[in-house]
This record gives structure tokens, C-alpha cells and sequence, in this order.
């Protein structure tokens, strides 16, 4: 049986929690305005305690997270998220404090956001950092917004970005967002770039290429410096998209390769928590000649103390409330802390190992489109298994049944049927082994009973759903009908 609602469990009179009387002196209309105070009772379900901790750990064991198995989910990262990195982030001084205490109680957090900056600018090879952004999205968009101001400050009304046709959704989002019109580059049959084409797309009002580095297809784009000299021969920006960075540590860095601006990806590649809404943190680095534009307030220091500096007349102002979300900040700094430079240049050795070993495994089994060594992830495609009735879908579906998160399904679109497959350095090599064996099972199955897959999963309360159905007619809101 499904589990019910918390509202269907509910029966009047029951509590998990009693409340004193109020005081006789209390008056509400001292603390909270008339107008500002409910009309009706709050309709909130009533319920004993043991019925209420027993309702949500049920939930959680339905669902499926990173210290429960493998994510290999391409475009993801989705790596182990170390425990070390919540206990630090759970320290008084940094969990017990508020954004706007006076700067003098608070030194040590601008201080560790101060270090954070100039970490990052390292790992990157960028001039400078701001941690303001709360996510990879409004990363891009920062990083559009302060291309708009850069062109605006040259007497420049830049009108497209360049986007290749393996991008990620969210840099057309972003661009479009900023204002611009979007234009497309498209790939190469063996999935890079196409320098010609670029040529073709660029001119005079070119804004910035959006690039990712190792891009979608898990390949890394072997032309960039040919691709740097095109965009800037037109006075158009690089903008790095940071969603990839794992391949990248302690290898090379997005700004020895001419990158003007970046994003990272906290929670890809740093190990801070992922998905679910939020919180995140989605840093932009610049090069020097973008610095004016960087969101403000940033931290800076003089020779006695660490403090927020606003005035900067350039700058595209304020992105997010105080200075993002501080508590992500925490943790992606004492993983890099605790990892130091040798381990951030085995976490992408590692990757690209995993990455690989997986990739050989399976490609007797299933096409793989692109047949260079990828880095951190790489795509198998279901095109050869149509004639049997059977897509990507299915598969991913199927996967469920053998206890594994599904990989990304049908992305990048310039790969029919594609699966998108990463292994993070943090799988050690039997749960890569295992998880290949569940794919030589399923191809096995395709050939011998399709069915089980077009009917997968089975081992769920619920199983194929109409995920467009869903998508399309939302409805999520309770209806007491008794």
C-alpha cells in the first residue's frame, strides 16, 4: 500500500506536542497587527509523535540518496558528500551566527570567505571570485550580466550569445535572461565544436560563446585555443561554463585557456550537498579586466580585519541576500581544505579513470557514439535496440529494478536514445563492476523478454508513471474531503 498523506492520517483531538496557556498579560495585537493575523484556524494535521516519526522515516526509506548508492548521473557529478563537511558546517561559530551581526563578531567567517575567493580563483586560474550566486543557473546569468556591463561600459549594444547545440539547458536560460538572442554552434560528428561553423556565427555583435569544458558529451574541446582566438578577434567574451570542473582539477585551468568569465558548481564538484531546491552555490570567477563588474558587497581586508566593501561604481550590485548561502560555503571549503592540491588532482585522475573503465565495459553491448577516450563521463545510446521496441527509457527505467539510480536519459539531444553516464571518483571499482553487470542483464533481457522493460520499474509501490501527464496538469494541493 502507498503511504497516505500526513492529512489522511490526521484525527481530531490527537497530539504529538502541548503548548502552555498563554499568559494573561499576552496580547497578540501587540506583536502581530490586526489586519496581519489569520481569519480562519490553521488546518494542520493531528497526530500522535510516534505516528508522525514513523510516517517520515517510512518516506525517507522510499527515497533514494548519495549515502544509499550510486548516482551515475551524467551532467551531475553526483558525488559522495563527506560527513567531515557537515560537522565543520555545524560548528557554533559558524551555525550559531547571524549576517548582520557587527564585522568585528563575525572574522572568522569573512575570513574563511575571504580564503574561499582566492581558492577557487587558484583552482581556476581566474583573477577573482565572487561567491554571491546561489546556484549554477544564477551563476551563468551573473556571469551574462556582467558581459552585458562590460560591452555597455566599451559603448558596445552586443545583441547574441553563441551557444553549442551539446550546451546545457540552463545557458540559453541565462543568456536570455541577460537580454540577448541566442544563436547556435553546432558539433562536429565526433563531438566537438565545429571551428568553421563558429566561424560562421561569429560578428560583430557577438556578446560571449557560453563553452563547456569537457563539454556534454564527456569530450574535451580539443580546438580551444583556435576557439579563444575566434571570439576574441571579435571583441566577444569566453564564458566557461563550470559544470565539468571535476575533470579539470590540478590538470589545467579554465583560465590558462582564455576564459573571461566562469561558473562553479559547488555541489558538483566540491561535495557540497545536491538538489532539492536549494540551498547551493554557484561561484563566478572573472579575469582582471571584469573585476569592476563583480557583484558587491565583496571582502576585502586591510591590515587589521576583514570587512564588506560596497562602493563599487562599475559593479552590477547585489545578486543575493548578505553574501549567499554561507553554511555550502562552509563545506566546499573543508573539502578543498582537507583534500589540498595533490588530492583535488587525483579526484579528476580518478574520474577519468572511472570513466573510462565503465566506457569499455559496456561498449560491446551498446553503441557509443563517440569513440575517443572521454574524461569524466561519456554517452551510450539506445538507437540499436529500437527495432525491439526499446529506448533509452526503458532502460533507465529497468535500472530502478536492480537497486541503481538511472543515469541522465535523452540528453545531450544531439544523441538519439541517449544515456548519460558519470562515475565519480568516490565509486570504487565494484560498484562500477556491478552497476555494468545490471546493463549486461538488461541488454540480455532486451533480447529475451523486452517486456520486463517496457513494464519496469517492478521492485516500486508505483511503477511507469505519466511523467508528462504529470508535468503538464500539476496538482499538488490538499483537498480535505471529509
Amino acid at each position: 500500500m502507498p503511504e497516505q498523506l500526513i492529512f489522511e492520517k490526521s484525527h481530531p483531538g490527537r497530539r504529538g506536542q502541548t503548548f502552555p496557556a498563554n499568559h494573561n498579560d499576552f496580547d497578540l495585537n501587540r506583536l502581530l497587527p490586526k489586519d496581519h493575523q489569520r481569519k480562519t484556524d490553521l488546518e494542520l494535521p493531528e497526530i500522535s509523535e510516534n505516528e508522525l516519526m514513523r510516517h517520515y522515516t517510512r518516506l525517507s526509506h522510499e527515497s533514494y540518496g548519495v549515502d544509499e548508492g550510486f548516482y551515475p548521473l551524467g551532467s551531475c557529478t553526483m558525488k559522495y558528500n563527506p560527513k567531515i563537511n557537515e560537522d565543520v558546517a555545524r560548528f557554533p561559530g559558524f551555525s550559531d551566527i547571524h549576517p548582520l551581526q557587527p564585522e568585528e563578531s563575525v572574522q572568522g567567517a569573512l575570513k574563511l570567505l575571504y580564503d574561499l575567493e582566492r581558492i577557487l580563483a587558484e583552482i581556476s586560474g581566474m583573477a577573482q571570485v565572487t561567491l554571491q550566486p546561489v546556484a549554477g543557473a544564477q551563476g551563468e546569468m551573473v556571469g551574462m550580466l556582467i558581459a552585458r556591463a562590460y560591452h555597455e561600459k566599451q559603448g558596445r549594444q552586443r545583441k547574441h550569445v553563441i551557444i553549442p547545440d551539446s550546451a546545457h539547458g540552463t545557458n540559453p536560460a541565462s543568456a536570455h535572461l541577460a537580454g540577448y538572442t541566442i544563436k547556435t554552434v553546432h558539433s562536429t560528428p565526433e563531438g566537438i565544436i565545429d571551428v568553421d561553423d563558429l566561424r560562421k556565427v561569429v560578428d560583430s555583435d557577438t556578446a560571449a560563446l557560453m563553452l563547456t569544458n569537457p563539454n556534454t558529451l564527456g569530450l574535451f574541446e580539443r580546438g580551444i585555443g583556435e576557439i579563444v582566438q575566434i571570439v576574441h578577434d571579435a571583441g566577444a567574451l569566453l564564458y566557461f561554463d563550470g559544470a565539468n570542473l571535476n575533470a579539470l582539477l590540478g590538470l589545467t585551468r579554465p583560465g590558462d585557456m582564455a576564459c573571461d568569465i566562469m561558473h562553479f558548481n559547488l555541489h558538483k564538484t566540491f561535495s557540497t550537498p545536491h538538489g532539492g531546491g536549494g540551498p547551493g552555490a554557484g561561484p563566478v570567477g572573472v579575469c582582471e579586466k571584469l573585476i569592476p563588474f563583480l557583484p558587491a558587497p565583496r571582502v576585502e581586508k586591510d591590515a587589521e580585519r576583514y570587512f564588506l566593501r560596497q562602493d563599487f561604481p562599475a559593479s552590477i550590485g547585489r545578486v543575493h541576500s548578505f553574501y549567499g548561502n554561507f553554511g555550502i560555503l562552509v563545506r566546499a571549503y573543508t573539502y578543498i581544505r582537507r583534500l589540498g592540491a595533490e588530492g583535488l588532482s587525483e579526484i579528476s585522475r580518478n574520474t577519468i579513470i572511472n570513466a573510462n573503465y565503465l566506457k569499455k565495459q559496456l561498449e560491446t553491448l551498446y553503441d557509443i557514439p563517440m569513440h575517443r577516450p572521454c574524461m569524466h563521463e561519456f554517452i551510450l545510446s539506445a538507437k540499436n535496440l529500437k527495432t525491439q521496441g526499446i529506448g533509452a527509457w526503458d532502460i533507465a527505467k529497468r535500472l530502478i529494478d536492480y537497486g541503481f539510480y538511472p543515469p541522465t536519459v535523452n540528453f545531450p539531444l544531439i544523441i538519439p536514445e541517449a544515456l548519460m553516464i558519470e562515475a565519480p571518483e568516490s565509486e570504487s571499482r565494484e560498484t562500477l563492476d556491478t552497476f555494468a553487470e545490471a546493463l549486461f542483464q538488461i541488454r540480455k533481457e532486451v533480447d529475451e523478454n523486452p517486456q520486463v522493460l517496457k513494464d519496469a520499474p517492478q521492485s516500486q509501490k508505483l511503477g511507469r508513471l505519466n511523467e508528462v501527464l504529470a508535468a503538464r496538469q500539476l496538482n499538488v494541493r490538499y483537498e480535505n474531503k471529509k
